[in-house]
């Protein structure tokens, strides 16, 4: 896989595209959920993809702090249906978070996952830090990383 990182303003038309087109294929059609995706956060953002040949395979965006949380976050994460069960997710996370701490210092990371990933997410040191909550009818909980594990 090839890794590409780049802040908004320097995503081509076509790499935009791809994370847009893989965000909706998995969170609004594979997830039934309709919902608006584009939150106006991906400006502040930088984005992380994981190419296979032209077929984006993993997206995540690395939220500054003062955007969704008063914590730098981790966000919209998700791997295309066609590359589950091969690791792709454990390297986006583990990915995401190195890159995390290079652009805004090794602080507490806080996200919003999805409760059933919970087990997932903890494997990477987050803890569960509230109740759990429905956004878009799905189960969500927030997460904390205090420190990389």
């Amino acid at each position: 896989m090839v890794w590409i990182f780049k802040k908004f303003d320097e995503l081509t038309p076509s790499e935009l595209y791809a994370a847009l087109a893989l965000r909706s294929e998995v969170f609004v059609v594979e997830q039934h959920c309709i919902f608006q995706d584009m939150d106006n956060r991906d400006q502040f953002s930088h984005h992380l993809l994981g190419w296979e040949g032209d077929k984006l395979l993993a997206y995540a965006r690395i939220v500054p702090p003062g955007v969704a949380y008063v914590e730098s976050s981790i966000g919209r994460i998700v791997t295309s249906p066609s590359a589950r069960r091969q690791n792709i997710g454990r390297e986006l996370v583990r990915r995401s978070i190195e890159l995390l701490y290079t652009l805004h210092g090794k602080s507490v990371i806080r996200i919003g996952a999805q409760y059933y990933l919970r087990d997932f997410y903890e494997s990477f040191g987050f803890d569960q830090a509230g109740d759990i909550y429905l956004e878009d009818g799905i189960e969500h909980i927030e997460m904390l990383l205090l420190t990389n594990s």
